[in-house]
């Protein structure tokens, strides 16, 4: 799933292609993939974009409205769920995509240079599997989009520190892990990132968020803003076809259950969810005591 660096990377990269560039098509493939029908997605037609943000996991293409005004004509958001990703093309096919069964789920055709022969620029957005969860949406103001309106503050924004972290905590019955995906609290974190940032801070997935230490608080806030800062820093650059492959290769536990931790050489374990999974160290984070499947059992402490 791509999290809040994939999708900042995403967001540099488009910032470099797309603003000035108008669109000259929308072209919806799969049927479920819109989410929001007034304005029509052909109100982008002939619009330019003029800036591209990020808002958690929501990426915000925004366009410029009458006259010119940056920023005050429809926005593209785009939140790319589990599966989904984006394909950009220098030039796309001449051929108008047909629905099927296909990842192509909405291509968005730019309009080509005026000394250019045939078809333009574009990117494509597509999603794996069968779980259809890449959703569109085309609004006048990017808080129309309930997801946005409803977002914690960002991790990496100049505003958010330490003291900020505890304040979210506080009082909270609820483990970190849990904590740290909830997009209400804190916008942009998901499964693996959460996981990447536990183990870098040495702390168990279910340790209760009210029960932290003012220490473990200080460190929990050193792993997420390094984590998270190193992970963006490894993505600027990449294409957008190479970011997948370089954030499998910069974790260290999430999705490596069975292999060896690289701190402490103990094997990553895993619980499993019905529809979801961690992953962990023993040694670093749990006193060396493996969890138990929340399936079958309580927590070891």
């Amino acid at each position: 799933m791509p999290e809040l660096p994939e999708v900042e990377a995403l967001k540099d990269f488009l910032a470099e292609r797309l603003p000035g560039r108008t669109v000259r098509r929308m072209l919806p493939v799969a049927v479920n993939v819109l989410k929001t029908y007034d304005p029509p997605p052909q109100a982008l037609e002939g619009a330019a974009f003029s800036g591209v943000a990020r808002h958690g996991k929501f990426l915000d293409l925004m366009t410029a409205g009458p006259g010119g005004a940056p920023d005050e004509g429809p926005h593209l958001v785009v939140h790319l769920a589990r599966a989904g990703w984006l394909r950009w093309q220098d030039t796309l096919p001449a051929a108008p995509p047909r629905p099927g069964k296909g990842p192509l789920a909405l291509r968005v055709e730019l309009s080509p240079q005026p000394d250019a022969d045939g078809p333009g620029p574009g990117f494509d957005l597509t999603e794996a599997g069968t779980q259809k969860r890449l959703a569109v949406y085309v609004v006048r103001q990017v808080t129309d989009v309930p997801g946005i309106a409803r977002l914690g503050p960002d991790p990496l924004s100049p505003g958010f520190g330490r003291d900020t972290l505890a304040g979210l905590l506080a009082g909270r019955r609820r483990q970190v892990k849990g904590l740290l995906r909830d997009q209400s609290v804190v916008s942009g974190i998901g499964n693996a990132y959460s996981d990447e940032i536990l183990h870098a801070a040495k702390m168990s997935p279910f340790k209760l968020a009210a029960e932290l230490s003012e220490e473990e608080i200080t460190g929990l806030y050193a792993a997420l803003r390094d984590t998270l800062g190193g992970a963006v820093e490894r993505a600027r650059g990449l294409s957008a076809a190479e970011l997948k492959a370089g954030k499998r290769m910069g974790m260290r536990v999430h999705g490596r259950a069975g292999e060896p931790c690289p701190v402490c050489g103990d094997t990553v374990r895993q619980v499993s969810f019905r529809d979801s999974a961690l992953d962990y160290c023993p040694t670093c984070q749990t006193g060396g005591k493996p969890l138990a499947d929340r399936r079958l059992s309580r927590l070891l402490k």
